[in-house]
């Protein structure tokens, strides 16, 4: 190909338009233990969060509806993670909460975990109201 034919047919290559993102997340999920922190934002079984997502049995939200300060970090049980194998039971949204929580992993509210094999302290959490 000579040069003049390449420049031509580079210059006739059609331009792409700028690319246009638009993200509505619409409402947070209502879940009674809360919901995961990862895309779709399904909601979590019993005993995924610790007592330190709730604040007065309200959950503080995850993923895009986080409400918790920068630097937090709160329990999780990733034994109930779908991205470790978890497959149980989900429970439906409304469904009415209780109370007993065992976690092994820290996790910061926006799909952060680290480790953290922590049992809870005892402490009552994971959606009581």
């Amino acid at each position: 190909m000579r040069l003049p034919t390449l420049i031509a047919a580079v210059l006739s290559v059609p331009r792409s338009a700028p690319a246009e993102v638009s993200i509505n997340i619409g409402p947070e999920p209502a879940c009674p233990y809360g919901y995961y922190d990862f895309a779709p934002y399904s909601c979590a079984p019993y005993g995924y969060y610790g007592p330190e997502w709730f604040d007065g049995g309200v959950f503080i939200g995850a993923g895009p509806w986080f409400h918790g300060h920068h630097d937090f970090r709160g329990h999780v049980d990733n034994r109930f993670d779908p991205h470790h194998g978890y497959v149980g039971p989900q429970p439906e949204r409304g469904e009415t909460a209780f109370n007993h929580f065992h976690g092994n992993e820290m996790r910061d509210g926006r799909g952060q975990a680290e480790g953290g094999g922590h049992e809870g302290g005892g402490h009552e959490g994971g959606g009581h109201r």
